[in-house]
């Protein structure tokens, strides 16, 4: 039977080229491009199928910013697919209203800060979060708890197939930028570091529920790309003129990828190992160095076992909510 392989955000950026290249390693593979924008990824299916013609393409309508469409896309993946092998939820947002030039120009004088503002972006970015129709906050909603939705909707079939979940996480995940009272960061200035650490923490609570079923979870860190999030931040020219440097500083920050192909590496390494056999208290990040040779590298996630339970219990509530509302099974408004 062929693999089959869901994709999350996969018509453009990382998630394209992780589709693009475990068809390199595996042409046999069924691909699920899940998107928001189905016109986008028919395109990219066409440009997948130029590359591998002899591969399997399919398409699935999903926005995780909108809860109502991921129940309908769980319920066409599980009348879809008999098996799902692996889970990349890969998608999410991060909306910049403007780019903070003091502090990148100020940290130019400075080797650490600089090492800090291309590793993490701390500091650099104001973003505009707004409510999605649901009334959750629209990052943590895209970003995580669409995703968690997902999961939960389709237990079933990740439990039957012994599903490795693979997700996208970010360098900028910060422990001290996630609050576990204020889980969809209404009150800070620091959504996206939010949500990316509360997936981290997810992911490990996610093994504490599944594992003994046979549900593997593990996060990645795609490092710094050029992609429609990144791209959104400088100008193009900006970017083209600075990427010669940015090459250069591999030598002291490897995780400067540049290309999603290159950000696509420690998802693709993943997807080659046994997960019951990769740690799972590590972010797994794609490295590039100044020669442009890939490769992995891990890195120990700082987190508090109990804040993973909570955040999970405090998601699995609010699920159960929304199931009721979409589905007419759960609890009660």
């Amino acid at each position: 039977m062929q693999k089959v392989v869901l994709i999350t955000g996969a018509n453009s950026g990382v998630g394209y080229s992780v589709a693009d290249r475990l068809l390199e390693i595996e042409p046999t593979l069924t691909i699920c491009l899940a998107c928001r924008n189905v016109m986008r990824a028919e395109v990219a299916r066409r440009e997948l199928l130029a590359k591998h013609g002899q591969s399997t393409i399919d398409i699935q309508s999903v926005d995780t910013s909108e809860l109502k469409s991921v129940y309908k896309a769980a319920e066409e993946i599980k009348q879809r697919y008999e098996c799902l092998d692996y889970l990349y939820l890969n998608a999410g947002i991060m909306p910049v209203s403007t780019f903070n030039w003091k502090v990148f120009i100020k940290g130019l004088f400075s080797v650490s800060r600089v090492i800090e503002m291309l590793t993490t972006g701390e500091g650099l970015l104001y973003l505009k979060d707004h409510s999605t129709e649901d009334g959750l906050k629209a990052i943590f909603t895209t970003n995580i708890f669409g995703h968690f939705v997902l999961v939960q909707a389709l237990e079933d079939l990740l439990v039957k197939s012994k599903t490795h979940i693979i997700w996208t996480s970010s360098s900028n995940a910060r422990r001290s930028n996630f609050n576990i009272d204020d889980v969809q960061h209404e009150k800070g200035s620091e959504p996206y570091s939010s949500s990316k650490y509360a997936i981290d923490l997810l992911s490990l609570a996610i093994n504490e529920k599944l594992n003994d079923k046979g549900v593997y979870s593990h996060i990645t860190c795609p490092g710094l790309s050029m992609t429609n999030i990144t791209n959104s931040i400088l100008p193009k020219w900006l970017w083209r003129a600075i990427t010669p440097v940015m090459c250069s500083m591999r030598l002291f920050v490897p995780r400067i990828t540049l290309s999603p192909y290159n950000s696509a590496e420690a998802l693709v390494w993943l997807f080659q190992q046994d997960p019951a056999t990769v740690s799972q208290d590590r972010k797994y990040i794609s490295h590039c160095n100044v020669l442009g040779k890939r490769y992995t590298h891990s890195e120990t996630i700082d987190y508090d076992p109990d804040d993973a339970n909570e955040l999970y219990e405090k998601l699995a509530g609010l699920e159960r909510i929304f199931r009721s509302r979409y589905t007419g099974h759960g609890d009660a408004c």
